[in-house]
């Protein structure tokens, strides 16, 4: 399944062409590489790192494992989705962020702004940008 990085590899950076290396982000901006295969989930991933817990990040050991979110290029990543379905590279270094989150945001497309009968929106905290 997964490694840490370090194995012997044959990429320009020791990197297996047939696995993709996450570099993944901390809040407090450590950082860590991680080898997977394209067939490997989110929460494979998720579930790799937390039983591989770094030393350097023994401060910032989450409770479990079923917290632990992935960013990528801004959006949460779901569990369910694979490494190889985001079509990212083998063989190369993809950069994410690592984060403890209980809950998912919701998507853009269920977290609109309602609005009721009058047309004001139900937000009360908002920022409206024109």
């Amino acid at each position: 399944m997964s490694t840490t990085n370090g194995v012997n590899g044959m990429g320009s950076r020791g990197i297996p062409h047939d696995k993709v290396n996450l570099r993944l982000i901390l809040v407090s901006g450590k950082t860590k590489e991680f080898l997977f295969y394209p067939n490997d989930s989110v929460a494979d991933v998720t579930d790799f790192v937390y039983r591989n817990w770094p030393r350097e990040w023994s401060d910032e050991n989450p409770p479990a494992s079923n917290i632990l979110r992935l960013i990528y290029q801004g959006r949460f990543l779901h569990g369910n989705v694979t490494l190889g379905a985001l079509q990212l590279p083998q063989g190369k270094t993809t950069v994410m962020h690592l984060v403890p989150r209980e809950n998912l945001p919701e998507s853009n497309n269920q977290g609109q702004l309602k609005k009721d009968k009058s047309g004001e929106s139900n937000c009360s905290n908002c920022c409206v940008i024109v």
